[in-house]
Order: C-alpha cells, then structure tokens, then sequence
C-alpha cells in the first residue's frame, strides 16, 4: 500500500514498488522524492515512513526490510542506502542465494532534523537521533546522538551542532 500527500512532490522518474506483503509506504505532506530515488519491498515487511518536509535526493535506495521511520524536516543527500536487512551466509553447505534473511535489529530510524550527506549506508539498526548529521561516504549501524556530527569510515564523532 503507497500512501503520498496531496502535498508531497514525487518525481514521475522516481520508482516507487507497490509490496505483494502489505508493506506500507506512506510520504508525508511537503516531503519530495527526488528523481531515480527507489523503494524496494524488500526482506521483510516492515513499512517506510517519512514525514513531513523531507527531501530524498536523486539517486536514493530505500528497501523496506524491517521497516524504516524517517521524521519531518530530513535532509537525505544524493546516492543514500538504506537497508534494514541482513542476509544469512554463514553455512557454506548452501548457495548465499538460498539461506533467507536473519532477525531483524529494528530497522532503521531516523528522527527530525537529520542531514545525511551523499552516498551514506544507512543500515538495520541505526538510530540517528534528533538534528544529527552524517558526513558524506558513512556507513551508520547503531545509534547516533542527537545533535552530534559523525563522518568517517569507520564512523566517528568530529562534532556537535551549536
């Protein structure tokens, strides 16, 4: 089920997959989706939630996994990943494409006013709490506090908004 305001600005190049498992994908009023951004019902069925005022970039890749909550007034630069999913790999007996999905880690939240720069990977169980920001190039997969500047591979702290 896709669910966009009346408000929202979805580009017609941006590709938005409907789910055959009741994943719900609803976009929130002022929110845009920039062209070439993707949302894939994929490994799960958690829902994608973005709230109001946010802008997705060109470029992006959301899959749906075990769900992603993004809050109002986010900024998501161009190129982003977000996977709220992890593969199972470890018995080598069987082909990687055969062995399903592990647990989820809660998906992916990220609350209100986040910028998250250029070609990030958001992944399961990053939490990216209130007015954060994440340098361009990150891979992200616990919790960032709020208000902190992470960059880096591996991530670190380099900041704190004034």
């Amino acid at each position: 089920m896709i669910e966009i305001h009346p408000e929202a600005k979805i580009s017609p190049l941006a590709d938005i997959e409907d789910s055959v498992r009741g994943t719900r994908i609803l976009i929130g009023a002022g929110s845009a989706v920039d062209s070439f951004v993707k949302f894939k019902p994929a490994g799960g069925s958690g829902d994608v939630l973005i709230g109001e005022r946010t802008v997705i970039n060109s470029g992006c890749v959301l899959y749906t996994g075990n769900g992603i909550r993004i809050g109002n007034d986010v900024a998501i630069a161009a190129n982003c990943t977000f996977a709220p999913v992890n593969h199972a790999y470890q018995d080598k007996s069987r082909r990687i494409n055969q062995q399903g999905f592990l647990p989820g880690k809660g998906g992916i939240v990220i609350e209100d006013d986040v910028w998250i720069g250029a070609n990030c990977v958001i992944l399961d169980g990053a939490i990216l709490r209130q007015g954060c920001v994440i340098g361009a190039g990150a891979i992200v997969r616990g919790e960032i506090a709020a208000y902190t500047v992470h960059a880096g591979n591996p991530l670190r702290q380099i900041g704190m908004r004034q």
